[in-house]
This record gives C-alpha cells, structure tokens and sequence, in this order.
C-alpha cells in the first residue's frame, strides 16, 4: 500500500488513480471514514482522464494512529505535505464534511499556489458549534452526546449515524442499503479511537470563517437540503456569502452523504466543475 511519513513520524495511506500526467483531483474524506468513502467520484473522473488521489487522514483507515495532532491545521499541513510528496500542481481540492474543513484550513494556512479550484460538499465550513455570534449552529450538547456515545459503544454508534441520518435512511420510503451501512462501520471501526473522538472537537469547534475569506478560486459548494450531520443554514448557506465568486449546488431532499445517496448527479456535477 503506498504510504509516505510526515515530518512528525506518522505514515499517510494515499491512493493515486488514473494518468499520473492528468489534472489532479484531490479528495477529503469526512469523519469517522477513510480515503474508500471517495471510490465512487474518484472511479468517474479516473475514466474521463483525471488523476485522482485521495488519502486516509491521521489517525482515520490505513494511516497510522498518532495520539497528538488530531486538529484542523495538523490535518491541513498533512496534506500540504501529500501534495508536495506527489509534486501536485493545480490541483482540484474536494471535500467532504470534516474534510471539507481540511480543505479550508489548508488554503487558509497555505494559499492557492498549488490549487486551482476546490468543492466543498456538505462541508463543516464556516463553523457547526453553535456560539453568540453563531446562533443558529448546532448546540455543544450534542458533540457531547456523540462523544459520550463513543466511549459508551463506538461500535453500535456507528451503526446507528449510518442506518439512520448519515444517509438519511430515517426518513420515511427511503430505500436503505445495508452495504451503505456495512461500509461506513467498517470504516469507522478501521479508524483509531483516541483519533476520532479528538476529531469531533476538530470538526465542531474549528472556526474556519477566515479561511474561507482567503479563498480566490473558482468553488463550487455543494449541499443536501435534508442533510441532518452538518445542517446547510449554519454551513453552506453561510459559506457561499463567504467565498468570493462561489456557486452553490443545494440538492433537494439530499443527504449528507450525497457521494452514495446522490451519487450519478454529483458525479456529474464534479465531473462538469473539473472540466470547465
């Protein structure tokens, strides 16, 4: 499996599909999951001639499990470090809901010299706590309660996010995959514990406003209007005004993991971003 060390000493798991001399896309997978969560989006645009290389986050799949470093701008220098191992130019960042914070993080601490575009999709930007100058997030309760969860039974809490609002299988007549389901425990439970649960502060309580400020590239956000993990009031509807020049996507009905339960159109959809 190919695997690069950082400078701290932790070995990043990546993958690398399609023409090495095509345009790079580059993947951010959300919490608790891995680089797998993309295979879908990095296949499509692998057969219409783009690099596509996704990595598992510190801590998250086949990377190894490092007891610090479990926050947003470790995470961001991370892949800092991935595009200048692999020699990425002009890259196409795309992330997904803890990793669309990566995604953020990153431009904000080490600019655009090396990206083109980037998609933020269901993404925790600008920020989910819900604070005073935040009021309509999402209460600490909550984080708490996933928290809490997680030392309970971080077997059986995965279960549940991914049989019910992570794919939005809760809802009544929506047709539930138990492979869906299969495929996000397996992936929570590959993930080391201390990691994820250090990675719920990281993804709740990151402010990313400035980031996204520094963005000055075409962006496209994406969004489910039924995503029930990273609500779109507090996330990508703020997001939009944010980024100067973006176009926000709202998908009727969407979930929050559009890349399975919306799969065909958001293949589309990036598929159209990258190539214009």
């Amino acid at each position: 499996m190919p695997k690069f060390t950082t400078q701290d000493g932790t070995e990043l798991y990546y993958k690398d599909w399609g023409s090495g001399a095509a345009i790079p896309v580059v993947f951010c997978h959300g919490w608790p999951l891995s680089s797998d969560a993309w295979e879908s989006q990095m296949l499509h645009l692998a057969e219409h001639g783009f690099r596509c290389i996704a990595h598992d986050r510190r801590g998250h799949g086949r990377s190894s499990q490092p007891w610090t470093g479990n926050h947003m701008d470790q995470y961001a220098d991370d892949l800092a470090e991935l595009l200048n191992h692999l020699s990425v130019q002009n890259a196409i960042l795309v992330g997904h809901s803890t990793g669309g914070g990566e995604v953020a993080r990153y431009i904000g601490r080490h600019g655009t010299a090396r990206v083109a575009k980037a998609v933020l999709m269901g993404a925790v930007t600008p920020l989910m706590l819900k604070t005073e100058a935040n009021p309509n997030g999402v209460p600490k309760e909550v984080f708490d309660g996933l928290r809490a969860a997680s030392i309970k039974d971080r077997s059986q809490l995965y279960q549940e996010l991914a049989s019910g609002p992570f794919f939005g299988f809760n809802r009544e007549g929506a047709p539930k995959s138990q492979g869906m389901i299969d495929a996000f425990w397996m992936q929570g439970l590959m993930a080391g514990h201390k990691n994820t649960f250090d990675c719920i502060q990281a993804f709740s309580e990151t402010d990313f406003t400035e980031d996204l400020k520094k963005f000055d590239i075409p962006t496209l956000i994406i969004h489910g209007d039924d995503d029930q993990i990273v609500p779109i009031a507090t996330s990508a509807l703020l997001a939009a005004k944010l980024v100067k020049d973006s176009v926000l996507k709202i998908y009727e009905g969407g979930s929050h993991s559009l890349g399975d339960t919306s799969k065909d159109r958001l293949n589309d959809d990036l598929l159209a971003f990258v190539q214009s």
